[in-house]
């Protein structure tokens, strides 16, 4: 490969790991502390948090507006709205673009309290979501959830339908504990604890700052999609008196107070979306069949889509045969009725049948995050038995910032001392391998943001260990070309032949290394697994800086500022 195709190649993976690189930088560099506080919130929390927001920075605007004075600086995105507005109603624009100026162009103040709220919204969400592509801080650096799991036993005795023994037991919380290592790591959270707490108790331990409601989705979906047919004229009916007995229809628990106002094998279920912020929202109820026309154990796999027509997500999940068999006859008998999608015992959805289906089924009317929280509870197993919280809580980092500060010094430290080494021994070639280093940390830092690794402090032992492998390889390469020197070889041939006989001493003990590393990371879990992928991350980054890197600077040194000689030791000649 020539050197401009080389240059090349390493400018665009310099290129391409900055963007990797710039969330976790921007997150944890030029965020202010209290903008990551709010952002890690919960959505009940950051509704809050934008919606007092939005009501101070109104209060602010009407406060300018009666005084006559210009529109505040935070508030500066109002005018570009205000513009479209009058623009859409081709009404005369303002000479002057002040408070009073970007308050007449709305319709009413809940207009302008709804732009406001949106902005500040989106603000939120949006270093949120630049959270969840940064580099992740383990439990052992920054804290993260601590839940406890009970296992509902007399629910577990219901279904089973006689009492639960020990054995029963035994089998039900193993099988919980594999369905929540399945969901959890399908999910992209990593290295979490999750262990057996006594008889019939979990012990689960998310690590990063992770949405306790999302985490909720996962751990306690229990999977339990159903279709119902819908009884439209108990619906209506039933709505008619909730209309007219808002506080008398229901009693604390939920349960109807006057059961008689449904007919016989009918029930009430609420029904569910999404409002802005991703919270379920109740829009009614509906009327049910109790019968389950079909439940969510017959399907084979679940998948995330988008709509053709208008890009919305949708969970599209396929059935068994036997589940084929039974959608299609419920579907067929009852064409032109509305039937709801029943997850976890709220309606998430109706829609009228239109034909009879067999084996592929498509539902809608959920968010991105949602849809993928679905899919992934329905493709892995339900749990065997429920699971109530009954503790869960925010812990605190182990050593946290000093911690993280002590790593940093190490890590300065250790390249501090082998930069002065590799000056001090090899010459001018130790600049080469300095370069080379700092390009090697750079990648690595780069592929971990890139797939969200979490660095716990195992980790970071892992990053300080590529160090030392990484200079190792330019050290092979630096001997080989001492040899060649010693020849009275010239500094092109040195270079070449150095690099080769060099490479496969360099691939042998990085490729025995990445074995090893594999080895740990798949039979080890947790720490272990932390410090064997950061491990493997360095072995891929080290080889290509010592091999590709380095020679290209040597190379250029050659070609383009036409040294003759070469700068690799004290004791032997140029």
């Amino acid at each position: 490969m020539s050197k401009r195709y080389r240059l090349i190649i390493i400018l665009a993976v310099i290129g391409i790991c900055f963007v990797f690189l710039y969330p976790t930088i921007r997150w944890y560099f030029m965020v202010p502390k209290e903008s990551q506080a709010i952002a890690l919130g919960s959505r009940e929390q950051i509704k809050e948090v934008a919606s007092m927001n939005a009501q101070l920075s109104l209060d602010a605007l009407l406060s300018a507006a009666r005084s006559g004075g210009g529109l505040p600086e935070n508030l500066s995105f109002l005018e570009s709205q205000a513009k479209k507005i009058l623009k859409d109603a081709k009404g005369p624009l303002p000479a002057k673009w002040d408070a009073a100026a970007v308050l007449s162009a709305f319709t009413s103040r809940n207009e302008v309290l709804d732009a406001i709220e949106t902005k500040y919204r989106n603000d939120i969400f949006r270093l949120k979501n630049l959270q969840k592509s940064a580099v992740q801080l383990g439990l052992d650096l920054s804290g993260g959830l601590s839940i406890i799991l009970q296992a509902d036993m007399d629910a577990y005795a219901e279904k089973l339908g006689r009492a639960v023994a020990d054995v029963d037991r035994e089998t039900a919380v193993n099988q919980a504990l594999e369905v929540l290592n399945s969901r959890i790591d399908r999910f992209g959270l990593t290295e979490p604890v999750i262990r057996r707490q006594g008889p019939d108790q979990i012990y689960v331990e998310i690590p990063g700052t992770a949405d306790p409601e999302r985490i909720n989705d996962i751990i306690m979906g229990a999977g339990s999609l159903a279709f119902h047919m819908v009884d439209t004229e108990a619906t209506a009916a039933f709505n008619a008196y909730y209309a007219q007995n808002p506080a008398g229809t229901f009693d604390s628990g939920g349960n109807l107070l006057d059961p008689s106002i449904v007919p016989d094998g009918v029930v009430i279920r609420a029904v569910y979306t999404k409002d802005r912020y991703g919270l379920d929202e109740r829009t009614g109820y509906a009327a049910i069949r109790r019968e389950v026309g079909l439940d969510g154990n017959y399907i084979r796999e679940a998948v995330v889509e988008r709509n053709s027509l208008d890009g919305q997500p949708e969970v599209t999940f396929r059935l068994d045969s036997e589940g084929g068999e039974i959608f299609y006859q419920l579907t067929s008998a009852n064409v032109g009725k509305p039937m709801a999608i029943v997850l976890d015992d709220r309606v998430r959805s109706q829609a009228t049948i239109q034909t009879a289906i067999r084996d592929s089924v498509r539902i809608t009317g959920f968010g991105q995050e949602e849809a993928d929280n679905i899919a992934l509870v329905l493709r892995t197993a339900a749990l065997p038995v429920e699971l109530r919280v009954i503790n869960q809580q925010s812990i605190g980092a182990s050593m946290g910032e000093d911690t993280i500060r002590q790593g940093l010094f190490a890590l300065m430290g250790g390249l501090a001392l082998v930069f002065v080494f590799m000056l001090v021994y090899y010459k001018g070639a130790g600049i080469n391998a300095i370069v080379a280093q700092i390009l090697n940390i750079y990648f690595m830092g780069s592929i971990l943001s890139a797939f969200n690794f979490t660095l716990t402090l195992p980790s970071i032992a892992g990053f300080i260990l590529t160090i030392g492998m990484a200079v190792d390889a330019n050290v092979i390469v630096f001997e080989r070309m001492k040899e060649e020197l010693r020849l009275g070889k010239g500094r092109k041939v040195t270079v070449d032949l150095g690099f080769d006989k060099a490479f496969w001493a360099i691939m042998d003990s990085n490729i025995t290394t990445f074995i090893a590393a594999l080895f740990l990371s798949q039979l080890g879990s947790g720490p272990i697994q932390g410090f064997a992928v950061t491990l493997a991350i360095g072995v891929f980054s080290s080889v290509f800086t010592a091999l590709f890197v380095s020679r290209l600077i040597f190379d250029f040194g050659t070609d383009v500022m036409h040294s003759k000689g070469i700068s690799v030791s004290w004791r032997v000649a140029k």
